[in-house]
């Protein structure tokens, strides 16, 4: 049933995904952030650079420690002659003296760069951005993703579920699980048959448009076996609720290279040869009728589709050309103890 739709191994690794994305970004950013410790002067941001520059100026003024000064400018790695011929241009109240001393140790004939015209003159705001901006950009990009994803589950699975409902009237899918709910299933060992490993019922309603539902096949032990399901294949006419007049039927086997599919197909577009030839190519085609049992088969596994219920739609449309509803039961049995 759509109320399961948790079980789906795609919809429930998406939903995975979102919320490890989600707690990650909380963790990492506020329970536990990032602390960093010992980093070299080059990890430093430009405007954090020009600070330390200062104070290495500054601490050579009071002990003129020439190694101490080259170890700590050299630290700055390529940064360094910018940060230097930016604090040269704007002391900043610092003395000038001093800082000319500092350059002729560090940068010992060298011209130190001065910052171009109309560019950027204060470090903090040049063109090379910090790891922290890096960083948060990523976490910027990382939260756009996960409410990408969050937004898709939302409108491919959990919107559907309360769609078509207008004036307080049940929604088509609400009343297809009411149909669900009170359809008996088959007691197949009561007929003196081996019972299935996996037995499912669903009900297609006029107006759930976006109808399409799958179910896990499991063995008695729990071991995934496969997935059965069935979804809309074609539709007649135009405008709203969509008339439906083809089912596609699936069955797919973890031992198998294909997907098995069969069409179940109105009286209207069993008999119309277009629709007929065009719908042939999706799979083996079976014409609607209650009672009706179509039979899909893979390596390992045999389902029967019994149609349990059915009702034409009445309307402008040639007659018994779509659905007002359909329900289907759908058993599955290794292949090994398929009945007969």
């Amino acid at each position: 049933m759509k109320s399961d739709f948790l079980k789906k191994p795609v919809v429930a690794g998406l939903i995975g995904a979102v919320i490890g994305l989600i707690v990650g970004l909380i963790w990492a950013w506020v329970i536990q952030p990032v602390e960093w410790t010992n980093l070299p002067p080059a990890s430093l941001d430009p405007s954090y650079q020009e600070q330390y520059v200062r104070m290495a100026i500054d601490s050579y003024r009071v002990d003129p420690n020439d190694a101490l000064a080259k170890a700590r400018f050299q630290g700055l790695g390529a940064a360094g002659p910018t940060v230097l011929g930016y604090i040269k241009n704007n002391p900043a109240g610092q003395d000038a003296n001093a800082i000319t001393a500092f350059m002729n140790v560090v940068e010992p004939g060298g011209v130190v760069p001065t910052p171009a015209t109309g560019g950027s003159t204060t470090p903090g705001t040049g063109s090379t951005a910090g790891k922290g901006g890096s960083l948060t950009v990523v976490v910027i990009i990382g939260a756009i993703v996960a409410f990408i994803i969050l937004g898709f589950v939302i409108f491919r699975y959990l919107i559907p579920l309360f769609r078509n409902t207008s004036s307080g009237a049940p929604s088509a899918a609400r009343r297809a699980q009411d149909i669900t709910s009170q359809t008996e299933l088959t007691d197949y060992e009561a007929m003196g048959e081996e019972p299935p490993i996996a037995q499912f019922v669903t009900t297609y309603v006029l107006g759930d448009d976006l109808f399409d539902d799958s179910f896990s096949i499991d063995s008695p032990s729990g071991e995934f076996l496969g997935e059965c399901g069935i979804g809309i294949s074609e539709t007649i006419g135009v405008g709203e609720p969509k008339k439906v007049q083809a089912f596609e039927v699936w069955l797919f086997d973890k031992n198998d290279i294909q997907t098995v599919t069969k069409v179940l197909m109105s009286t209207h577009a069993f008999n119309d040869v277009a629709t007929f030839q065009r719908l042939q190519a999706k799979g083996e085609p079976f014409m609607v009728e209650r009672g009706k049992q179509v039979v899909l088969e893979t390596a390992a596994l045999q389902l029967v589709a019994t149609v349990s219920d059915m009702q034409f739609g009445q309307g402008a449309l040639p007659e018994s050309s779509y659905f007002d509803r359909l329900t289907l039961e759908i058993a599955v049995w290794p292949k090994v103890t398929a009945p007969a």
